[in-house]
């Protein structure tokens, strides 16, 4: 029965990831970067290449992702197993993606002072991240409480520390974007007046 329950999980995730792909692709992202190449990883926030390679910095905010649903899906629904709550945290995940790749939103986050070029994900980066969350939610599923909340306080460090940025930086920056962090961003010197 157990063995039952994760291939209908599994078969679940690829729908989810082929619905997010088909819809990525219909709203006309690239399937991969329009550079011509494929890699592992773009470490450089501010180039074509991010958000358009397999992972970049902000794969990280998504395994983060992957660990704050898992807690909050166990706290709002004890009763249920581990693997319908992965099922909900995956339908999220995949709808936060196709949302974060509509116009209305890229342009939002062009207000953003690292994300001034930003023209949405492509479906590789979008898929990746969307793995980097099911990743960050099955690690949660697995280790201690402790050590979760440890690793998001230490992804978030080093990623602010790395980037100027990190999902904390980026929810705050969606609603407010506050003078004196748009500076710390860009690297220019805050003087208050």
């Amino acid at each position: 029965m157990r063995s039952y329950a994760v291939l209908r999980a599994l078969v679940a995730a690829v729908l989810l990831l082929t619905l997010q792909a088909g819809a990525l692709y219909l709203m006309g992202q690239p399937p991969f970067c329009e550079c011509g190449n494929i890699s592992l990883w773009s470490g450089v926030v501010l180039s074509a290449e991010n958000s358009q390679q397999i992972s970049d910095w902000y794969t990280f905010s998504h395994v983060i992702h992957g660990i704050i649903f898992y807690f909050v899906l166990w706290l709002l629904f004890p009763r249920i197993g581990v693997l319908p709550r992965f099922a909900i945290a995956l339908g999220l995940e995949v709808s936060w993606e196709i949302i974060e790749n509509t116009p209305w939103l890229i342009e939002h986050y062009r207000q953003q002072a690292l994300a001034q070029g930003y023209i949405g994900d492509s479906i590789l980066n979008s898929i990746s991240d969307t793995i980097a969350m099911i990743l960050g939610f099955l690690l949660a599923a697995r280790a201690p409480a402790l050590a979760s909340v440890g690793l998001v306080l230490a992804l978030e460090v080093y990623v602010g520390a790395m980037i100027r940025d990190n999902l904390t930086l980026n929810i705050l920056g969606f609603f407010a974007q506050p003078e004196f962090i748009s500076n710390w961003q860009s690297g220019t010197v805050y003087a208050p007046d």
